[in-house]
């Protein structure tokens, strides 16, 4: 059997679209300064009010025809149609786009407001897949490339870790090709879910999700957006820190100790949730070398074929 170099670690980034004129350019600035360490795609968040999901079509449309970046599409089923979730998948198709982030989404604070006709994102996967198979000759009989999401700690609508896990076996079976964590804070975390799955038969490959926090009271925000308890060390660092750049240095760091361990323990890349803020994902990266190691496992492969 030939020997074949190591494909590179994944790169890619999450934004979401600017609620303001000012923050349409400073996202333009981050997305300049993202686009030179060449990531895989960038991840574009879809939720929220009709004109928020403007936004994230407008997005989306901007950096297909404007910029290097290759949008990953996300898509939300809480409180949509079938027909409605079909036509936005047509709607991705036609810019171009070739990735899609397929997730329930946050189901609505009051219990009486519609939550849509499917209940979990397994049910979009399939969907996708049955739009993707009316669209076969525009994608060169290709595939759009289905992601979906992971948890390392137990989601908080959940009975319990292994449900979780379960719930990625159904993903997996109904047509998903990789997933994303949610963020977490203790290395473990990862590892855990990557051998619990690997025993209930995910076999699709799962990136590691992380954050370099740099302030107490986003660290305070992400805990409550997302249910994961943050690591104390991390809080009280954050808090006694002297100023903003010792702050930047101490999320970085922290991150990068999450990535390392996952990367050893067999992670296929890293998925930077950036908050539109640009300077502490590129920190990461640069500290991790990941633009390094990316660039010289292409020369590696591209050597490999040209011998």
């Amino acid at each position: 059997m030939p020997h074949y170099p190591a494909p590179p670690p994944s790169l890619s980034y999450e934004l979401f679209p600017p609620a303001s004129a000012a923050a349409a350019e400073r996202l333009e600035v981050s997305l300049e300064a993202l686009a030179h360490t060449e990531p895989d795609y960038v991840s574009v968040t879809y939720s929220g009010t009709p004109h928020r999901r403007r936004a994230t079509l407008d997005l989306v449309d901007h950096l297909v025809r404007d910029t290097r970046l290759r949008p990953l599409a996300h898509l939300t089923c809480v409180g949509e149609s079938a027909e409605s979730l079909a036509g936005l998948v047509r709607h991705f198709i036609g810019l171009g786009v070739r990735g899609v982030l397929a997730m329930r989404g946050d189901l609505p604070e009051d219990p009486a407001a519609d939550v849509g006709e499917y209940p979990f994102a397994r049910y979009l996967v399939e969907l996708i897949r049955e739009v993707e198979g009316q669209y076969s000759a525009a994608l060169g009989a290709g595939r759009l490339s289905v992601g979906v999401a992971a948890y390392p700690v137990r989601h908080p609508e959940s009975p319990s870790f292994q449900h979780d896990v379960e719930v990625l076996v159904g993903k997996q079976r109904s047509g998903a090709d990789y997933a994303i964590t949610q963020v977490y804070f203790r290395p473990e975390d990862y590892t855990q879910l990557v051998d619990a799955a690997r025993r209930a038969g995910v076999t699709i490959p799962i990136i590691p999700g992380v954050l370099p926090v740099d302030s107490p009271d986003r660290l305070a925000r992400l805990a409550k957006l997302t249910g994961v308890e943050p690591d104390p060390l991390l809080g009280h660092a954050l808090e006694t820190a002297s100023d903003e750049a010792e702050r930047r240095r101490i999320g970085v760091e922290f991150a990068a100790s999450l990535v390392r361990r996952a990367l050893g323990d067999g992670a296929p890349g890293v998925h930077v949730y950036t908050f539109n803020r640009h300077e502490g994902a590129i920190d990461l990266v640069e500290r991790l070398d990941l633009p390094g190691q990316r660039t010289d496992a292409r020369h590696g492969l591209a050597a490999r074929v040209g011998a």
